[in-house]
C-alpha cells in the first residue's frame, strides 16, 4: 500500500515529478496531482476508475491564484471567495485556455478552491502549479476521511499518503456556480447554503445532467457503502420490514435504542449537525466493516448542514 507519511517536501518532491499522491484537506482525503501534466491527471482517473466526462476540482493556495486557472471572476465569486476561502466552498469559473480540457471534462468552467487545512496549504505554497484532488478513493465508493480509509482502498497505485490527521469537516465542499441572474447550487456540502444566501441572496437550483455533469460529484449514486443501504424516515418501520436480518444503524443522535440491530452508529450525542457531517463517512466505513444484511440510515431534518448529509445518503442508497 501506499507509504502514510508526514513529510511535505517528500509528498512535494513526488509530486513535482509528475507522481500522484493523496493529501489532506478539511472535507475529505484527495487524490492530487499537477493540473499541468497530463501524466499525472491521467493517473489520477486510472486509480480512481473514475469516468472522464466527471470534472475534477483545482485546489489552490490562496484567493488571488484564482486568476491563475480563471478568465473572469464574477463580482459575487470574489466576494464568496473572500469571505469563505479558506474553506469548504468550490467556486465553478470560466477557465483559462491554459487549463486542460481533461480536468474539466471538456467544460469550459473549471471548479476552484482552497483548502482549509495547514498541511494541504503548506504543501500548495511548495508548489509551482495548483493540484486537482478529487476524493482519494474508487469512484462512487465512501470518501475517505482518515489516511488509513485512503490505506485501505489502494496498493501500490501512487507512492505517498500525506497524513493530516481525521478531516474535520467530514463531508465534500459545497460547489456554487453563476449566470447572469446570480448564483447556483450545484452541490450540497460542507458550508450551509443559508450562510451563502447571505451574500448571494436566493440560489437558484441546478438541473441535473447525469450523463454529462457540469461540476464534480453530481453523479446519482455516489459515496455508497458496499453493504446494501437504505434511507429511511421510519426507523422503527424500517427495522421491522427487516426483522431476521443483520442490521446496521446509521442515526443522528443517541435517542433511539434497538435490540434488533447488530450494530448502532449515533453521529452526534448532543444533534450537533456539524459534528454529525464530521463523523458520517467514517460511521459509514466502519458500518460496512460489519458484513451486514442492511444498513438503515436516518434521515437528517432538511436544513442547514442536514441538506448536505442528506444529499450524501440519498447518493449512496441509490440503486
Amino acid at each position: 500500500m501506499p507509504v502514510i507519511t508526514h513529510d511535505i517536501t517528500l509528498v512535494a518532491n513526488s509530486l513535482l515529478n509528475d507522481e500522484v499522491a493523496a493529501i489532506p484537506t478539511e472535507t475529505v482525503y484527495g487524490l492530487a496531482g499537477n493540473i499541468f501534466s497530463e501524466k499525472a491527471i491521467r493517473r489520477i482517473y486510472e486509480v480512481k476508475q473514475r469516468p472522464l466526462f466527471n470534472p475534477l476540482i483545482v485546489h489552490i493556495a490562496a484567493v488571488k491564484d484564482m486568476w491563475k486557472v480563471a478568465s473572469f471572476i464574477p463580482p459575487l465569486a470574489q466576494a464568496l471567495a473572500e469571505k469563505f476561502w479558506p474553506g469548504p466552498l468550490t467556486l465553478l469559473l470560466p477557465k483559462k485556455d491554459t487549463v486542460p480540457s481533461i480536468i474539466t471534462a471538456g467544460k469550459d468552467t473549471v471548479a476552484v478552491r482552497v483548502p482549509q487545512h495547514p498541511i494541504a496549504l503548506s504543501l500548495l505554497e511548495k508548489l509551482p502549479f495548483p493540484l486537482a484532488a478529487p476524493s482519494a478513493n474508487p469512484f462512487g465508493s465512501i470518501s475517505p476521511t482518515t489516511a488509513e480509509h485512503v490505506a485501505s482502498y489502494f496498493k501500490q497505485e501512487f507512492p505517498f499518503i500525506l497524513n493530516g490527521g481525521p478531516c474535520k469537516k467530514g463531508i465534500e465542499s459545497t460547489i456554487i456556480g453563476f449566470n447572469e441572474h446570480g448564483a447556483i447550487i450545484y452541490r450540497y456540502g460542507s458550508l450551509a447554503i443559508e450562510e451563502i444566501e447571505k451574500i448571494t441572496g436566493p440560489l437558484q437550483e441546478y438541473i441535473r445532467n447525469e450523463e454529462n455533469p457540469d461540476a464534480p460529484g453530481m453523479l446519482l449514486r455516489h459515496y455508497a457503502p458496499v453493504t446494501k443501504t437504505v434511507l429511511s424516515s421510519d426507523i422503527k418501520k424500517s427495522i421491522a420490514e427487516n426483522i431476521g436480518k443483520k442490521i446496521g444503524l446509521l442515526l443522528f443522535d443517541d435517542r433511539y435504542t434497538s435490540d434488533e440491530a447488530t450494530v448502532v452508529e449515533s453521529l452526534s450525542i448532543d444533534g450537533s449537525m456539524e459534528e454529525a457531517a464530521s463523523n458520517l463517512y467514517a460511521a459509514m466505513h466502519r458500518l460496512d466493516q460489519y458484513s451486514l444484511d442492511i444498513i438503515i440510515a436516518e434521515r437528517f431534518p432538511d436544513q442547514g448542514l442536514g441538506k448536505s448529509i442528506n444529499d450524501r445518503l440519498q447518493r449512496a442508497t441509490h440503486p
